[in-house]
């Protein structure tokens, strides 16, 4: 895939005496858009979290493995040093600060960049023009936007540091079908911009839509990866991620039914 902007190696995370994830390798190459896909539990927003390295404030601890970004460490990081180096999150649930107001919102996301007032003010200007909203709303606390729009203050707050890698965690969650579209359209546009973006979502045909490579997690394991639209060609995805039944074998049930008015009374 290219030079890896973001290398995860042998990744193993525990909580406490309950193991999250084992051994988990993934890259994501400079300016890429890559997903991980998997069910409920299968480790994926912890991924993101040792990643950012918030993962103690959930209680858990990376055992094993290393993380670098550009070939530097990030492992041996503070979160705050994490931001600095590039990397900036969207935790799901759009964890806005509800009191404050949106403007203070994006102020908060820049505390822990390393840029200066005039990379601020340009960071401030593209979030703007991403999400014009947000503008015109700054003074409105953050906790009376819509949940669309408080998606957008999430993303747009994790913008204000600049990031070379943004992560996101289920953009999409909870959201009405037009506003999760345009959440993907700004994604694919931040993608544009020159921004990478490791991308963990449920909604599996969307997410292999805005990536060019997909890693599916199983309980706390890589069981399959590869580039994203031979991943939604594939049976097995398409069966368990995008609801596509096996059309062989619904034939194949169809005609047994047929053959078997017995069969068919009790599938109904």
């Amino acid at each position: 895939m290219g030079g890896a902007a973001l290398e995860v190696r042998d990744l193993s995370v525990g909580y406490g005496p309950v193991r999250a994830l084992r051994q988990v390798s993934l890259q994501v190459p400079e300016g890429a858009v890559v997903t991980v896909l998997g069910s409920n539990g299968a480790g994926k927003s912890t991924l993101l979290r040792a990643i950012s390295r918030t993962l103690s404030f959930h209680g858990g601890a990376v055992t094993g493995g290393a993380l670098t970004l550009g070939g530097q460490p990030l492992h041996s990081l503070a979160a705050s040093r994490v931001v600095a180096a590039g990397v900036s999150q969207v935790p799901e649930g759009r964890q806005v600060f509800a009191r404050m107001t949106v403007e203070d919102n994006l102020r908060a996301g820049a505390l822990g960049s390393s840029g200066d007032r005039a990379a601020k003010a340009k960071a401030l200007r593209r979030v703007h023009e991403l999400f014009p909203v947000l503008a015109e709303r700054s003074r409105q606390h953050a906790g009376l936007l819509s949940g669309g729009e408080q998606q957008m203050l999430a993303v747009g707050r994790a913008l204000m540091a600049s990031p070379r890698l943004l992560l996101l965690d289920e953009p999409s969650l909870g959201l009405a079908p037009l506003m999760a579209a345009r959440i993907a359209d700004t994604v694919r546009e931040i993608n544009a911009q020159g921004t990478g973006v490791l991308l963990v979502e449920q909604n599996a045909a969307l997410a292999l839509q805005l990536a060019s490579y997909a890693y599916v997690l199983e309980v706390g394991e890589v069981t399959l990866s590869g580039p994203a639209d031979e991943l939604a060609a594939s049976d097995e995805v398409r069966r368990r991620y995008l609801g596509v039944v096996d059309e062989t074998a619904a034939d194949d049930a169809s005609g047994a039914a047929a053959r078997h008015p017995v069969l068919s009374r009790w599938e109904g």
